[in-house]
């Protein structure tokens, strides 16, 4: 019974975690909206800030990054990385068993597929500019980008998915990563 309740605990206070990530990620994406934008490509600079603290403009990061998938914060209880979708293309299928996970649609449409196996993804919405797609734990998940031009969007993954200093180029590049960790 107290090993039920200790994993509880952990699930809880991981939860509380992202949430308030979350929260304060979209945060900073309403006050980028609701002052006078003086940033440009060239003053973001794209890297994986690891542990330190940081404040940084969601909006613009997202929207000047062009790699598939690059870590821009990794920290000891989740990350945040940027993803730049071509147009047609798609996340691919996965599942992270131990990792929630949240996105934020910046620019472009999609379409996202979950489910409790690769084979019955039972559910499916249809996603744009300012959604929020949330992937609980053991979820198969697929997020197709449905327009014209690349979807851009940043996940909070919690804990964190992915290597610090992460960058995949491409969709392959990407594949290629997830069979060596």
């Amino acid at each position: 019974m107290r090993k039920m309740n200790m994993v509880n605990c952990k699930k809880i206070k991981t939860g509380f975690i992202v949430f308030l990530a979350s929260l304060f990620l979209l945060g900073l994406t309403t006050m980028s909206c609701n002052r006078n934008s003086q940033n440009n490509k060239a003053d973001v600079v794209i890297k994986d800030y690891g542990a330190e603290p940081a404040v940084l403009d969601i909006d613009a990061y997202t929207m000047s990054n062009d790699n598939f998938r690059i870590a821009l914060w990794t920290g000891t209880l989740f990350q945040v990385t940027l993803m730049s979708i071509p147009a047609g293309k798609e996340i691919g299928l996965e599942q992270h068993t131990r990792t929630d996970q949240f996105l934020r649609i910046e620019d472009g449409q999609a379409k996202v597929v979950m489910g409790d196996t690769k084979e019955s993804l039972t559910f499916t919405k249809t996603a744009g500019k300012d959604f929020a797609i949330i992937i609980p734990a053991g979820k198969w998940h697929n997020i197709i980008n449905t327009g014209n031009k690349p979807l851009k969007l940043y996940s909070i993954y919690s804990p964190a998915e992915h290597p610090h200093g992460t960058v995949h180029k491409t969709f392959e590049e990407a594949e290629a990563a997830e069979h060596h960790h």
